[in-house]
C-alpha cells in the first residue's frame, strides 16, 4: 500500500511541475489564424456560395444575418478574440473582407471524407481535403501579390504563415453519415478511414509551412437538441440520463478516441509542430449535463425552428403545418438557450465552452491556447 501510494505521490507530482511549467510559457504572439471546419466554425462561406443566411440568424451580436448559423458568435470568434484577432473573413467571400490577420475556410455541412451526395442532398462541395487546397491556392497568390505588388495591409506576410496557428474543427457530419449508414457498412472501418483523412490534410498543411495545430474532437452528435427534442418513450439504455442517444455519441466518442491516437502519432511524425487535441465532446457534454445549474433551459430545447411531431421547419423559414402557414422564428431569450436551431448553439453557448477550453482545461497537453505553439 505505502509503494502505491508513493507511485500516485510522485505521478502528482510531474503532472504538477509540468502543469506549472506550461503556465510559466511566454505567449505564442500569432500573427494569424487559418480555420479549417463545418457549420460550427463557418464565418460565410455557404452564404456567400450559395444562400445568404436567414433572419432572425446573427440578431444576438450582429443584429443581422452574417453567415453564422448562430444568432451571434461561434467558438471561433471567441478564439479569434481571445488571440487579439478581429473577426475572420471566410476565404470565399468577396465583400468587406480582410485577411491580414488570417483567413476561413470552414464551410457549412463539410466532411473530412468526400460523400456521395450533392448539396441539395446535404453534402458539400467544401470537404476538408477542398479547404486544405483552398489555402494551398490562398498561400500561392498572397506570395505572387506580395511580389507584384508589395500589398502588406489585406494579406498575412510569407514569414507569417509559419508562426501563424491552424484550427480545425469538423468530422461532425462524418459522423452523421455514418450513423445514418448503421448496418450498411463497417462503422469501425468507416470511422477509422474519417481519421486517416483527416491526418492526411494535417500533413499537407505542414507541408504548407503549418507548425501550430489546435485540433478540435467531434462534439456529443446524440445530444443535438432536434434530436433529444423528438425521442419520445425510448427503450431502457436508447438514451442517457440527459437525454442523449447513446449509440450516436457512442460513435462520436470511438472517433474522438481514433483521432486522438491519430494526434499522438502525428507527432512523432512532425516532430518541430505543435499538436493539441481539445476535447470539446467533454466540455459540451459538461455544459448539457449542467444546463439548468448554468443559467440555460433544458438542453433539448429549440430557440428558432419549428420540430414537432416529425414536422421540420428550419429557423427562419416558412412551411405549412396542419394547413396553417408557420415562421420558424425565434425565442423570446436566445441567452438561455444552449441549442439555437437544434443543431447549432447559440452565442450564449458557444461563450460558455470556450471559456472552458481556452485555457487549456480540455486540452491534451493542458496549455491554453495563447501558449500553444510550444512543444512540451
Amino acid at each position: 500500500m505505502e509503494i502505491i501510494s508513493g507511485i500516485l505521490l510522485s505521478s502528482f507530482l510531474i503532472i504538477f511541475v509540468q502543469s506549472e511549467n506550461l503556465k510559466s510559457l511566454p505567449s505564442c504572439d500569432f500573427p494569424a489564424i487559418f480555420n479549417f471546419g463545418d457549420s460550427n466554425s463557418d464565418t460565410g462561406c455557404m452564404a456567400a456560395a450559395f444562400f445568404p443566411m436567414a433572419s432572425p440568424c446573427g440578431e444576438t451580436f450582429f443584429h443581422q444575418p452574417a453567415g453564422r448559423a448562430s444568432d451571434g458568435r461561434l467558438i471561433i470568434d471567441f478564439i479569434a478574440k481571445h488571440l487579439g484577432f478581429p473577426h475572420l473573413s471566410a476565404y470565399i467571400d468577396s465583400i468587406g473582407t480582410s485577411y491580414r490577420h488570417g483567413a476561413n475556410f470552414a464551410a457549412g455541412s463539410s466532411t473530412i471524407r468526400r460523400q456521395n451526395r450533392t448539396f441539395f442532398d446535404g453534402g458539400t462541395p467544401f470537404v476538408l481535403e477542398i479547404q486544405t487546397a483552398q489555402f494551398h491556392q490562398f498561400k500561392a497568390r498572397t506570395a505572387k501579390f506580395f511580389n507584384q505588388a508589395n500589398e502588406t495591409r489585406q494579406f498575412p506576410r510569407a514569414e507569417e504563415f509559419g508562426k501563424a496557428i491552424y484550427t480545425l474543427d469538423i468530422g461532425q457530419n462524418d459522423i452523421a453519415a455514418a450513423i445514418d449508414r448503421v448496418g450498411m457498412e463497417d462503422s469501425h472501418q468507416v470511422i477509422s478511414d474519417i481519421v486517416d483523412h483527416f491526418a492526411t490534410q494535417i500533413q499537407n498543411l505542414y507541408k504548407e509551412g503549418g507548425r501550430t495545430f489546435w485540433i478540435h474532437n467531434t462534439g456529443p452528435i446524440g445530444c443535438l437538441a432536434v434530436t433529444m427534442h423528438n425521442t419520445h418513450n425510448p427503450v431502457a439504455g436508447y438514451v442517457d440520463k440527459n437525454g442523449c442517444v447513446n449509440y450516436q455519441n457512442d460513435m462520436a466518442k470511438e472517433f474522438n478516441e481514433k483521432l486522438k491516437n491519430a494526434v499522438v502519432r502525428l507527432r512523432s511524425q512532425l516532430p518541430d509542430a505543435s499538436l493539441t487535441h481539445v476535447d470539446m465532446f467533454s466540455a459540451k457534454y459538461e455544459l448539457i449535463s449542467n444546463a439548468k445549474k448554468e443559467g440555460f433551459v433544458d438542453a433539448g430545447k429549440i430557440c428558432c425552428g419549428y420540430h414537432e411531431n416529425g414536422e421540420h421547419i428550419w429557423c427562419g423559414n416558412k412551411g405549412i403545418i396542419n394547413g396553417t402557414e408557420i415562421f420558424a422564428g425565434s425565442c423570446e431569450d436566445p441567452s438561455s438557450y444552449i441549442s439555437w436551431d437544434g443543431v447549432h448553439y447559440t452565442e450564449a453557448a458557444n461563450r460558455w465552452i470556450a471559456n472552458r477550453i481556452l485555457n487549456g482545461s480540455f486540452s491534451d497537453p493542458p496549455i491554453g491556447i495563447a501558449h500553444s505553439c510550444h512543444n512540451p
